[in-house]
């Protein structure tokens, strides 16, 4: 319906009557659309027409045309055969940058080579080391099998509705986080760079957490695990092995082997007095995590092309260590007791607003919306594949595996109070990484083959991470790629080892002695309500700048069938409120921090709001960037700015048609 950018002749050329094709768009002959054209010029905000004025926000309304460079758009007078003067609108040439940002665009944009290649992916980025530690814990905490009645209700209504709603955008406008925002409101394009800050602060702590993992997967290849013991030098006189054969009595003052292992050789916590002595950095973690961004390098440098191909790897071997731990310890004795307090039902828990608030952050976290990587993987897809059936399946798939992981970690939970003569409760203190490095890493030092055991266990927490870690950065790469094609179009390689660069050296505070200190902090302040409040704008400027109209017809021209009103009731209204909840429930009761035998200071607190902050600024900044640049009244600013700028294109067999 538009001359395209790249187009070196004008439409007018067309024979009469006819529509003609040139650099691959369907371009349709100017007065057949005439009428377009009017059209658009009422609805455009110059005219002063409010009412139709209003459309705007709801998606494409009339003739799109990009922003030109002054961000103007022109007014060209053209004369009627009948000698009656009418006003048409003209785009004006874009230069420059973004220019050359259209004629990519119009290029063939790289796809997943099988759909399985890019459910493993997805199915890869959701299912990470939190479904293994965090789920079992937040459950058993929350009333065993009564917290699935509320984690199931906010699955249904929250996270299911989110993931389809990013997997349908990134699949129909086929860009990455930031550019993404020209075809839906400009005006919330800030959301794209606080997703690429998200991203790296998740890149400079978790995968720490991966070379944890990978020390002790080293440290596996021996006869005797090293922390099956209490004679090793780093080991204290509070050291007692209760697996021993000796008769030994286990006091308050206490320690495993396991945990001395896991503080005083891995962390090395006691070289470190706090966050405002973090020590030295330890060479040996530096080596891993040297090791793990070489791996994540060239799975993901050449793009998905590459990266599908390790997910078969990746996102499958989990499963089937899983499967091999869950069967050992359904034969270990006390299993059954691990097992009774996982799931024994406290429906009195139903009743308090924190269980709810935890079931809704877990979906949320566990789905992974917000992180930029669902529109980037789905982006890739095929313009007809369908992301519904996708979206169902990973993350049906998601949740079950979460599930499973707690029989997984409560077997062997039950195993160890049988051994200590303990309650279930008393074993399964350790939260977080504790609960696999100290908790499980103990018990599968003493079941019989251990050393195989313990091998595959790590190489599960590494796979489970590279993934994840694969996901997160891809994220970042297609959003950058897509907003600064002219720069970093044909430079991928060049840009995802400066980004591993980067992300390794912001890694370095985690690689000290106190480094765990910083995980956790990052870990319960960098991205959780960052993150959360980055999806509640976007599921707000979808659902009611972009429209939930023009966006369930988005996603009928690709499936076939429009989403029915339960998904449009919960994209407008419930999932929104849902995020909402989620959010001030944080806020209004920020976690007090505590890790070992250390209290975090209460500045702390402010130094993590200050860190989730400097991503979620880039938000407000943008927003007033964008009125300061765009030209006009106040009014006409905003309707501008929140007006898409470039249509997206529709695949028609070999033709592509712009969307209006």
């Amino acid at each position: 319906e538009t001359e395209p950018l790249t187009s070196k002749k004008d439409v007018s050329d067309c024979s009469k009557g006819e529509d003609c094709k040139e650099n691959g768009l369907l371009v349709r002959n100017p007065k057949s659309a005439l009428r377009l054209v009017e059209d658009g010029n009422k609805v455009h905000p110059s005219q002063g027409d409010k009412g139709e004025a209003a459309q705007i926000s709801n998606g494409y309304s009339g003739v799109q045309s990009s922003v030109p460079c002054n961000g103007e758009v022109e007014d060209a007078q053209g004369t009627a055969p009948a000698a009656t003067t009418t006003t048409t609108t003209t785009t004006s040439t874009t230069c420059g940058a973004e220019a050359q940002q259209q004629l990519m665009e119009l290029e063939d944009r790289e796809t997943w080579s099988k759909k399985i290649d890019f459910l493993l992916s997805v199915i890869g980025y959701a299912v990470d080391l939190g479904n293994v530690w965090r789920f079992p814990y937040i459950c058993y905490q929350n009333g065993g099998g009564a917290f699935l009645i509320p984690y199931t209700i906010m699955a249904i209504f929250g996270g299911i509705p989110l993931f389809y709603m990013e997997l349908a955008l990134g699949q129909y406008h086929r860009n990455g986080c930031i550019s993404i925002w020209r075809k839906i409101c400009p005006i919330f394009k800030g959301i794209g760079f606080a997703i690429c800050i998200i991203d790296l602060y998740v890149a400079s702590y978790y995968n720490t957490i991966m070379a944890w993992a990978f020390y002790y997967l080293i440290s596996s290849f021996t006869a005797e695990l090293p922390w099956t013991s209490c004679t090793n030098p780093w080991n204290t006189g509070n050291c007692t092995n209760y697996f021993s054969k000796d008769n030994v009595s286990w006091s308050l003052h206490s320690t495993s082997p396991a945990e001395e292992f896991y503080t005083r050789q891995v962390l090395q916590v006691h070289r470190s007095n706090g966050l405002d002595d973090l020590g030295g950095i330890s060479w040996q973690l530096t080596l891993c995590l040297l090791l793990i961004f070489t791996i994540v390098y060239f799975s993901i440098w050449k793009g998905v092309k590459t990266s599908g191909k390790v997910v078969w790897v990746t996102a499958t071997f989990p499963y089937i260590i899983l499967f091999i731990l869950l069967v050992r310890g359904a034969t270990l004795p006390g299993a059954w007791r691990g097992v009774l307090y996982y799931l024994k039902p406290d429906w009195q828990k139903l009743l308090a607003t924190e269980v709810w608030v935890d079931a809704a952050a877990q979906i949320f976290f566990s789905l992974g919306p917000g992180f930029g990587v669902l529109l980037a993987y789905a982006s890739y897809n095929k313009f007809h594949n369908n992301c519904y059936q996708d979206a169902l399946v990973t993350s049906t798939v998601n949740c079950l595996t979460s599930f499973v992981s707690g029989f997984v970690i409560f077997t062997v939970l039950g195993y160890m109070a049988e051994m200590r003569n303990e309650d279930v409760s008393e074993v399964a203190k350790d939260t977080g990484p504790s609960l696999l490095f100290i908790t499980y890493a103990e018990a599968i030092a003493n079941m019989p083959a251990s050393t195989f055991f313990a091998i595959i266990f790590f190489l599960m927490l590494l796979t489970l991470g590279l993934d994840s870690t694969f996901a997160g950065l891809e994220g970042v790469i297609t959003g950058v790629l897509d907003e600064f094609p002219h720069v970093w179009g044909k430079r991928r390689e060049l840009f995802v080892l400066g980004l591993t660069i980067v992300c390794f050296l912001g890694s370095l505070a985690t690689l000290t002695f106190g480094g765990a200190y910083v995980v956790k902090l990052f870990e319960e302040y960098a991205t959780g309500p960052a993150v959360l409040t980055v999806v509640f704008l976007e599921a707000v400027a979808v659902s009611w700048f972009y429209g939930i109209t023009q966006f369930c017809n988005d996603v009928k021209e690709m499936l076939g069938s429009a989403p029915g009103w339960y998904w449009r009731v919960c994209w407008v209204a419930i999932s929104p409120l849902f995020l909402l909840f989620v959010t001030c429930s944080f806020l209004s009761s920020p976690p007090e921090l505590r890790l070992f035998d250390y209290d975090y200071p209460y500045w702390t607190t402010v130094v993590g709001y200050c860190i989730g902050t400097s991503s979620i600024i880039f938000i407000p900044i943008y927003m007033v960037y964008r009125l300061v640049i765009t030209p006009g009244t106040l009014k006409e600013r905003i309707l501008k700015s929140i007006t898409p700028e470039t249509a997206t294109e529709i695949p028609f067999g070999d033709i592509r048609m712009n969307a209006v």
